[in-house]
């Protein structure tokens, strides 16, 4: 589990691509084509739109390379809960 550290003790991390690469392609999928997040009926999901979001968050925040001081804001935008809200969205959308 990551520790909280101090400022002095930090170390610049890097660009971490998948992140980043998952973070746009939920922007640029939901700006060209909102309906993507929607039911067939029209209707909002909130809970695959809030996942959705959540992943889309954590990918721009970990992907552009910035990791929070506090581990509780660390662990909500890393870039595993990033995979897991892709994996929570998805078992929303198809009931996984």
């Amino acid at each position: 589990m990551p520790q909280a550290v101090t400022p002095s003790e930090r170390v610049p991390s890097a660009m971490h691509l998948p992140s980043l690469i998952a973070a746009l392609a939920i922007m640029l999928a939901g700006s060209i084509y909102p309906l993507l997040l929607a039911r067939a009926d029209g209707s909002v999901d909130h809970g695959f739109v809030m996942a959705i979001f959540w992943a889309m968050c954590a990918g721009m925040v970990r992907g552009v390379g910035f990791v929070p001081l506090a581990l509780a804001w660390r662990l909500l935008f890393s870039g595993w809960s990033c995979t897991a809200a892709l994996l929570l969205a998805a078992g929303l959308r198809w009931g996984l």
